[in-house]
């Protein structure tokens, strides 16, 4: 069982200055968590409900947690996303007018019972609408349960809003147990991404001067190093397998609401998942799980970096051009990063990794063409302006 309260603190040991507070109430992890949503409720006075889900996460826990709050006298309306013509919910424009038209204007508080997509659309709609929200995990797929940013589809673009982090978590070990094991890879891959976001959010501290959180950095690590101890527990799909991705997905949540951002758990690996989605939505083509998406980025990003690893820097710095202080920062950096790059697990052993949890290792498995890859590796760190190990690679015309 994981039953815990978080307090408001802002304050963490080390000098990046940019800690927010972190407002959620209470997590509570363990087998049969959705009997304590509804007394949870009561003792908060919100009797009136919005109970926001997808046609499959309703029927994992969406049904069992309304009949709950039939028998403590909850309302609740019922606000069931529906998929696009590939049949996949996506968090667009049309999805997030559908919840604003659904959700009553006196709701209490909202819902958000799924995975990835039903919370962006829950935590964004909530922001805007000046509602709290509660996190009902339904897979242990993601990492943004407990985070505010809402990655959204604006106008065909990936963008990630700043909103609202839940009040509550509530995730049930017997929901999650029973979830497809593709989504529970696709959270292993979501935990492997670490790998490499972290590396890259060391790389702009030392080449662009962007904060950095020790704290943030060293909670994040510790998250991935207990997925990766316990790999068979999480491969077996085992109640205590989920326990543990599960705890790691909320803890590197927990990182990004620290520093305000997505940082910790996103970098260039993210970056190419974005980019792809982008492309299969244009295309009218099926979606693609996030995780899954960014386990197998996370073995491209790592083929790359460790070929930036054995890179003479000094033969390639005429191809900066006017980017003196990036060429300044390599001189001055260089061989820190490239030591970071080496640390890095190789592209076989993460390979290794994603089969053992039953995810897919290459892009073709997930019916993504090399040239697609090859468009997102030279095009795809143009998305954000964060510097990574991918933007340093095109701005030395190394791919």
């Amino acid at each position: 069982m994981m039953s815990f309260f978080l307090k408001p603190d802002g304050h963490l040991a080390c000098s990046c200055e940019s800690h927010q507070p972190i407002e959620i109430e209470r997590i509570r992890m363990e087998r049969g968590a959705l009997e304590n949503v509804a007394p949870f409720l009561v003792s908060r006075q919100w009797y009136r409900t919005a109970v926001v889900a997808d046609p499959n996460t309703y029927e994992a826990a969406g049904r069992k947690l309304c009949e709950y709050f039939k028998q403590m006298g909850i309302q609740y309306q019922l606000c069931l996303l529906e998929g696009n013509e590939q049949g996949d919910v996506v968090a667009d424009e049309s999805t997030l007018v559908r919840a604003f038209v659904e959700i009553p204007r006196e709701t209490d508080v909202l819902l958000a019972v799924g995975a990835g997509t039903v919370h962006d659309v829950v935590r964004f709609v909530g922001d805007k609408l000046n509602k709290r929200f509660i996190s009902i995990p339904t897979a242990a797929s993601v990492d943004g349960f407990t985070s505010a940013g809402a990655p959204l589809i604006l106008r065909g673009v990936k963008k990630t809003i700043q909103a609202c982090s839940p009040v509550a978590v509530f995730a049930d070990l017997d929901v999650l147990s029973k979830a497809p094991a593709a989504l529970t890879a696709a959270g292993f891959g979501d935990m492997l991404a670490k790998y490499t976001s972290l590396v890259d959010w060391q790389v702009s501290r030392w080449i662009a001067d962007e904060p950095y959180c020790t704290e943030a950095a060293a909670v994040t690590r510790k998250a991935l190093d207990e997925c990766i101890i316990h790999i068979d527990r999480i491969g077996e799909g085992t109640v205590r397998g989920m326990e543990i991705l599960m705890r790691s997905l909320i803890q590197s949540g927990l990182a990004m609401l620290w520093v305000g951002h997505s940082r910790p758990a996103s970098g260039a690996e993210h970056h190419l998942s974005h980019f792809w989605e982008m492309e299969l939505l244009r295309n009218h083509q099926p979606q693609v799980l996030h995780g899954s998406k960014v386990g197998v980025a996370t073995i491209l990003i790592s083929r790359l970096y460790h070929r930036l690893a054995d890179l003479d820097f000094q033969q390639h710095l005429g191809n900066l051009g006017d980017s003196s202080a990036i060429g300044n920062r390599l001189r001055d950096h260089g061989s820190e990063i490239q030591q970071l790059f080496k640390e890095i697990p190789g592209p076989d052993r993460l390979s290794h990794w994603l089969k053992k949890v039953g995810g897919s290792a290459t892009a073709e498995e997930l019916g993504i063409d090399s040239d697609l890859v090859q468009q997102s590796m030279k095009k795809a760190y143009h998305l954000r302006d964060r510097y990574t190990g991918l933007k340093l690679a095109n701005d030395l015309n190394i791919i």
